[in-house]
């Protein structure tokens, strides 16, 4: 049983998670303004050229934004072995979508998942597991369709120098034997882990909950590459679909590991720095990075804000 005195450590721990994150968020943003403040013009102008954008190629951005959410249900529920009601789900999505934008480091979309994958009678830890799962998958295309492009595209993303890549494996390394001693030597731990374990092998012993988790995974990536490419079509930019995806998928790597908000300030950095560096115009670059927001967080953000209110009023969530 859980002291009073485990309790009050374990609130203090989230209490102060959250405030560093919450700092960090706010020093990313600021700087982001900074940024906006010192580059305005070439923002206005961006702004001025979506305006004149090609409608058939944003159309089509906004079909590809659309079946994102259709993926990510598929991908969510690829990572269970019971059956989740389909319109329910996708709804959940949609919500989680919103209220990703509202937490720092994809909290929002987390704490959605798990709480209606509670309410459809998984246990927290499942739940957890599963949204664990899912987000494992998605990291994991991404990186292989990243590796893939990059050889479509030699040349284009260059490895740093120096021994960073040898470190991050020793401390992913040290990161996996850290977690394993601390499970041997903690038996809750080693039970929460061993029923994460159960979890994924059932899920991957079922070929259907696989290929939906995968598959679901790898269209999610794909069409968001897809908006940019749209976008990009669409305020001519006439860089290479391939070369438009690698940076897309590279630059909202990158930006996962700033805990901003839906990556606002984040990832349009990370993203019209890639895109200029790839040789197109600052502005060119500009309105495609304000496209590729605008279909996919500002326009679906206020009905997913109140889809979401709807759901927590309803016990969905």
């Amino acid at each position: 049983m859980t002291t009073p005195s485990g309790i009050t450590a374990a609130t203090a721990g989230s209490r102060r998670r959250v405030y560093w994150q919450a700092g960090f968020t706010l020093l990313v943003l600021t700087a982001f303004a900074v940024l906006a403040r010192r580059h305005w013009p070439v923002l206005q102008s961006g702004a001025g050229r979506l305006v004149v954008a090609d409608p058939g190629w944003l159309l089509a951005g906004a079909v590809a934004a659309a079946g994102t959410w259709l993926c990510s249900a598929l991908a969510q529920q690829g990572a269970v072995t019971e059956r989740l009601p389909g319109g329910r789900l996708l709804a959940a999505q949609f919500a989680a979508s919103a209220a990703n934008h509202l937490l720092p480091a994809g909290l929002g979309a987390g704490v959605v998942n798990v709480r209606f994958l509670m309410r459809q009678g998984l246990g927290c830890a499942r739940s957890a597991t599963a949204v664990a799962v899912k987000g494992t998958a998605g990291g994991a295309v991404r990186a292989v369709l990243i590796a893939l492009l990059a050889l479509a595209c030699p040349g284009l993303l260059r490895v740093p120098p120096g021994p960073l890549v040898p470190i991050a494996g020793v401390l992913g390394v040290a990161a996996l034997v850290t977690v394993l001693v601390v499970a041997g030597r903690r038996p809750r731990c080693g039970r929460v882990l061993a029923a994460a374990v159960a979890d994924v092998r059932a899920v991957h012993a079922r070929p259907a909950r696989a290929a939906a988790l995968w598959g679901g995974s790898l269209a999610f990536a794909t069409l968001h590459s897809l908006v940019m490419i749209a976008v990009t079509q669409a305020v001519g930019l006439r860089l290479p679909p391939l070369t438009v995806a690698l940076l897309y998928l590279a630059a909202s790597s990158a930006a996962a590991l700033l805990p901003t908000p839906g990556g606002i300030g984040s990832l349009d950095a990370a993203l019209a720095l890639a895109l200029t560096a790839a040789g197109a115009p600052a502005a060119t670059a500009a309105s495609a990075v304000l496209g590729y927001r605008l279909l996919t967080v500002w326009l679906p953000l206020v009905p997913g804000l109140v889809l979401l209110a709807v759901m927590v009023r309803r016990k969905s969530l």
